[in-house]
């Protein structure tokens, strides 16, 4: 089949081939029997210069996957070994996705083009390698919210039907499957790193860190395979993981399966299974009905991120003095403080005072949430901009108090702010949005709902 014409602003990169084919494996992608296009993301489209695609197009790149001109010229399953719960797994790897295509964005960014739900690779194992629609629909609810609540996140950049009815045990079958594109700040994990230290190949390491110094972190100085280099990429992993970690508990998010394998070294969120929001501040509230031990509650999601680093930081030991790398992973704590209280001051719609101001202000915040049980998105809601509301109570007078020194980030003059109820993303919701779907093929509860998160973003961005 014939490459489409290629949109002007389309910058296409190829970067991913200067690691070798150590790194990744070419494949094909499944020969789906339909590609009936259910959501194409237009805005993320448009910061890579893909917009202007028609729907022919878009179907024949992201549903029939044929090449986007100037970027790679098959797709790529990469390799990559991790932590699953604890437990290393080094029979894993991109078992029903692959990287499609590289590009720059509007930003200049190197951004990739990955899949989910393409068909079975080398790393399938006992998988069919397919995604169900309903992950698919989980997975485009579960971007945009979290997009508009600030948090670094993938974004969904299309979904299409397979027509496919596929087997599963944790949902009714047979079920409708699909296959999803999304764009995001790379696919380098730190299970990447895990895979070439437990196969000990020091050369592969090192061209890995200089990669991604390089091409996500624009950071060309010194040598990667010098002992300066890991301590570099382990400092910009650990300052973008700490972030990633504050903007989660500020969300009231959680994301269910932060695995070794699913942290992405860049600090951006991605791959979204079991993942669900919070309805109050409860610690010990999980995503995943298999997370029996609890071991990504919401409380616990900074710690096993931090955990997660660590291993990022026990492979490039192979390649580098311990002494440095502990210093920088010993960091972790004093990025996450103040990365969780300027995500919560920003939902809260205020300009930052001091940092001992800002921390106390959270610090009273937390527990009063916690122990009223109010729901995390009505006290946003009604807190923006600096007061919070009698209503809720005389176990939040000391935030009240000290909250009422800082000075609004923007107006309440967004309709948002004045609706009856929050923009919310809980679980019966998306049931709901699913059942009209499954039952009716009628999507119009979903897309009503990626328009009202929008408007939400847009009533809290800066």
């Amino acid at each position: 089949m014939t490459a489409i014409s290629q949109p002007a602003l389309f910058a296409p990169a190829q970067a991913i081939l200067e690691l070798g084919d150590a790194f990744y494996d070419p494949v094909e992608a499944a020969p789906f029997p339909q590609a009936v296009l259910r959501f194409r993301n237009d805005r993320a489209a448009a910061s890579i210069g893909l917009d202007s695609l028609d729907d022919a197009a878009w179907v024949q790149h992201f549903g029939r996957f044929v090449p986007l001109p100037g970027s790679l010229a098959e797709p790529l399953a990469l390799r990559y070994h991790g932590h699953q719960f604890r437990v290393y797994n080094p029979e894993i790897g991109d078992g029903r996705g692959f990287l499609f295509a590289q590009c720059r964005d509007d930003h200049g960014r190197l951004m990739d083009l990955g899949t989910k739900g393409s068909g079975r690779t080398p790393w399938s194992r006992f998988g069919d390698g397919r995604l169900t629609l309903k992950g698919g629909v989980r997975e485009i609810l579960a971007t945009e919210m979290l997009e508009a609540l600030g948090v670094n996140t993938s974004r969904t950049l299309s979904l299409i039907e397979t027509g496919e009815a596929l087997e599963r045990n944790d949902e009714p079958s047979p079920t409708r499957g699909a296959v999803m594109v999304r764009l995001n700040h790379g696919h380098i994990r730190i299970g990447t790193f895990q895979r070439l230290a437990y196969l000990r190949d020091e050369d592969g390491l090192r061209r890995l860190t200089d990669y991604a110094l390089r091409h996500y972190f624009g950071d060309a100085g010194g040598d990667a395979g010098g002992e300066d280099g890991p301590m570099r990429l382990l400092d910009h992993v650990v300052r973008g993981t700490a972030r990633l970690a504050g903007q989660f508990m500020a969300a009231g998010f959680v994301h269910g399966v932060l695995n070794s394998d699913n942290i992405n070294i860049t600090g951006e969120s991605f791959d979204y299974g079991p993942w669900r929001f919070n309805p109050d501040w409860a610690p010990d509230f999980t995503a995943a009905y298999f997370d029996h031990a609890g071991l990504y509650a919401f409380g616990r999601q900074p710690e096993a991120i931090h955990w997660d680093v660590m291993q990022l930081a026990v492979s490039l030991r192979l390649i580098s003095p311990a002494e440095p790398l502990i210093a920088v992973l010993d960091s972790f704590g004093e990025h996450y403080q103040p990365a969780v209280t300027d995500a919560i001051l920003w939902r809260l719609g205020v300009v930052p005072r001091t940092a001992s101001d800002d921390r106390a202000l959270v610090q009273s915040i937390e527990p009063a949430l916690r122990a009223a049980e109010t729901p995390i998105d009505r006290f946003f809601q009604a807190s923006f901009g600096g007061v919070i509301p009698d209503n809720f109570g005389p176990g939040f007078d000391e935030a009240r108090a000290m909250l009422a020194n800082y000075a609004p980030r923007k107006a309440r003059d967004h309709r948002y702010w004045h609706a009856d109820s929050p923009c919310s993303m809980l679980i019966d919701e998306v049931e709901s949005i699913w059942a009209d779907i499954a039952e009716r093929d009628d999507w119009a509860a979903l897309n009503a709902k990626i328009l009202a998160i929008r408007d939400f973003g847009a009533a809290l961005a800066d």
